[in-house]
């Protein structure tokens, strides 16, 4: 027995040794090995290059290296020669944010699998190379913010692949080249010292993608068309009558715009006073009993009293409660959950729980497990309450609202969704919240309903998990809304068998939806159901990653790093298969190891109004390599 055991150790070791690609673990050696770097990377030579190096990335049979990401890692100084050269079935190079100087690596062109390339960000000089046709393959080229020179080199327009180009901020002058590239999505070649007129083929691109240089625009420039003219508004040459119909439309306007103004007005205190219904709590109460504290015998807890958990010092009854202004927050799986505005100024949250068959000594049971557990990323009990009429949870208020409300509230002008750090700090907090669950009660507790709206962002900016301890406990919701939740696994058909490992693919649907910022399930223009996890999946299936992120994201400035390490954590959890999905745990170092990867200073918190958003640069490989 042992010696078959030694035989499969020392095959697996000779397994491994073969898959792992020596050349260019050699290669990559030599080049961090000969290059300034302020930060410390893990590429020991004794280590998986495939599996454990940071920043390396191996194609399925782990032959080859595919993609090397090694951004803001404080590199310095020009690139070694016959290094990084020696990876030619590299597909996506990313060393944005470091400090690299000299000229435009000539040993790139080596590189002819090459589909993304990130190098902005650094110190570069001299001229781009005169040949980019070798790359036949690349989707994006980003070189901004560097001190490139020179004209733009014409041969740009034989990379027929190409959806992103980025070469802002640099001292590029001459003419541009005139870019017939049906499939370029994404340009940016402002503040450089181009001159010359704008060709045809570019005037589809906003006007921000030249600002900062010397081009002449054609007066049919569509990005330059004036703003509407106001009502009533008439040219030079127009008659004196057509000036008087004006004022008349505008008069006429404003009047209309005054009358619709107080219908909207109306309707929506109307919809106010239907929203939080009489204005109460509607539970159905007999008694008018006191609070009792946890720990009161089994005798003194037949009053049905509020049971308050240690270290709760709040104090209120029932009663209070009866009497609290209520507003309704939402209609869930379990229940309908109220904004209750006590008289003593606190304000608390309470679950009113659908009717159900649960068992007093049932429920109490499973109210102590989740009212024990304390932790800073979930969501406290504060007290329940039972009797056979109603069922309720009290939590306290968290005044940002849910995770869903602020990803998927209206946005408008000089408002819009979530920062991205704040969606790194939920994702984070979140994972930390979730941990912590699977570790409670000897490590059996499953949460079984994480959704965005089950997610709140705590005083720390953090997300916090809500409605722990629901799922097991009440009655399995009826089809067909199971099969409509998009957040639930597809494993999933009775709540009551949800296990840790559909509480991963939930929090996977929460990175997606945090990444994509559509929500779990949506309707189609034909009213077909369009399952977010499927979506994703199929977009990156047909390498289009950058239609992926929620367009809010375009704002910030060299993140495509980190949301394509969350997309694959997103992707990894929402697997089929159960068993394939990591644990919690394993995810929460994944998290906040790309949380890490940011250089940004910390949000302070919400930020609701941001300047005009940037292009937003995507690293787009293959599926492969997305997966």
């Amino acid at each position: 027995m042992k010696m078959e055991f030694t035989l499969l150790v020392i095959s697996l070791l000779v397994v491994s040794t073969i898959a792992d690609p020596v050349g260019d673990k050699n290669a990559l050696l030599d080049f961090i090995n000969n290059i300034h770097h302020s930060r410390p990377v893990n590429w020991n030579k004794s280590l998986s290059v495939c599996h454990e190096w940071r920043g390396v990335t191996c194609n399925s049979d782990q032959s080859r290296v595919i993609a090397l990401r090694l951004p803001a890692l404080g590199i310095s100084g020009p690139i070694p020669p016959n290094t990084l050269s020696r990876l030619t079935a590299i597909q996506i190079l990313s060393l944005r944010s470091n400090g690299i100087t000299g000229p435009f690596p000539g040993d790139l062109a080596r590189f002819d699998n090459l589909t993304a390339l990130y190098l902005q960000s650094n110190k570069f000089t001299g001229a781009l190379p005169l040949d980019f046709s070798v790359w036949k393959n690349i989707s994006v080229i980003d070189l901004s913010y560097n001190n490139f020179n020179g004209s733009i080199p014409s041969s740009v327009s034989n990379l027929t692949q190409l959806t992103v180009l980025n070469l802002a901020h640099n001292n590029l002058s001459g003419e541009i080249p005139d870019l017939q590239i049906p499939t370029l999505q994404v340009l940016n070649l402002s503040y450089n010292n181009l001159t010359g007129p704008l060709p045809k083929s570019l005037k589809r691109f906003p006007l921000s993608a030249f600002s900062g240089n010397n081009i002449i625009f054609d007066p049919t420039f569509a990005p330059q068309l004036p703003p509407a003219p106001s009502p009533g508004y008439i040219s030079p040459t127009g008659s004196g009558h057509k000036r008087i119909l004006g004022e008349h439309l505008l008069l006429g306007i404003i009047l209309g715009g005054v009358v619709l103004a107080f219908v909207i007005i109306a309707v929506f205190m109307v919809l106010c006073r239907s929203k939080k219904g009489d204005g109460v709590l509607p539970i159905k109460s007999k008694k008018k009993d006191g609070p009792a504290k946890k720990g009161v015998s089994e005798s003194q807890n037949k009053n049905n009293k509020l049971i308050f958990f240690e270290g709760c010092s709040l104090a209120f009854d029932l009663e209070d409660l009866l009497r609290a202004s209520a507003e309704v927050l939402g209609k869930g799986t379990f229940g309908t959950t109220y904004k209750a505005a006590l008289e003593d100024t606190n304000t608390m949250v309470v679950k009113r729980l659908k009717e159900g068959s649960v068992a007093k000594r049932e429920f109490e049971q499973q109210m102590e497990l989740v009212g024990n557990i304390r932790h800073e990323n979930v969501a406290s009990l504060r007290a329940y309450y039972f009797s056979k009429e109603e069922k309720l949870m009290i939590y306290d208020y968290f005044y940002t609202g849910s995770v869903s409300a602020l990803l998927h509230g209206k946005r408008g002008e000089g408002v819009y969704g979530l920062d991205w750090e704040t969606r790194l700090r939920v994702a984070v907090g979140a994972a930390r919240g979730i941990a912590h669950i699977h570790l409670a009660n000897g490590g059996k507790l499953v949460h079984g309903n994480i959704k965005s709206s089950n997610i709140f962002i705590n005083s720390q900016g953090y997300g916090c998990i809500c409605d722990l301890g629901l799922a097991t406990l009440m009655n399995p919701t009826p089809s067909p809304i199971v099969r409509t939740a998009g957040f639930r696994a597809p494993e999933v058909t009775d709540t009551r068998k949800s296990t840790q490992a559909s509480d991963v693919y939930s929090f996977g649907v929460l990175l997606l939806e945090l990444l994509t910022g559509k929500s779990p399930t949506s309707l189609s223009g034909g009213d077909e159901m369009v399952h977010l996890v499927r979506w994703v999946n199929s977009v990156v299936r047909e390498e289009w990653t950058a239609e992926v992120f929620d367009v809010v994201l375009l704002k910030y400035p060299n993140i495509e790093e980190e949301m394509v390490e969350l997309l694959q954590v997103g992707l990894t959890c929402t697997v089929r298969m159960p068993e394939e999905r990591p644990k919690m745990s394993e995810v929460v170092k994944m998290v906040e190891e790309i949380r890490r990867m940011s250089t940004r200073p910390s949000s302070a918190g919400l930020k609701s109004e941001l300047s005009t958003p940037t292009p937003l640069n995507v690293e787009i490989g293959s599926s492969s390599a997305a997966k």
